[in-house]
């Protein structure tokens, strides 16, 4: 149930149409979509390499520390450096965005 009356509804279709708002989604989806396909494609190269390439990913580094667990720790790594950069870019690319358009939609309700 909504908490604004009836004489207040917004048209979020319009709100969703805004040029604001096409800004905002396009400037996530470029970035959201492309770090996806390649961290998923990095996935996908690690399980390959581990499936196919058994005697390369068994290759010794250091000691007992093989190809194939330095592979799988970096899985680890870039997904934290790709959580941290995507905070940065959140905060400044897209926050400031986010926090105009709902500013003018609470103008608007005023």
């Amino acid at each position: 149930m909504s908490s604004e009356p009836p004489t207040q509804t917004r048209d979020w279709a319009a709100v969703q149409a805004s040029p604001e708002f096409q800004r905002l989604r396009h400037r996530l989806r470029s970035v959201v979509f492309p770090v996806c396909a390649l961290f998923l494609g990095w996935y996908l190269l690690y399980v390959v390499m581990c499936s196919y390439a058994p005697a390369l990913m068994s290759t010794k580094i250091v000691g007992n520390v093989n190809l194939a667990l330095v592979f799988g720790l970096l899985q680890f790594v870039s997904t934290f450096a790709i959580t941290t950069w995507y905070v940065r870019y959140a905060n400044r690319k897209l926050d400031p965005l986010a926090g105009q358009l709902r500013d003018e939609l609470e103008e608007a309700r005023a």
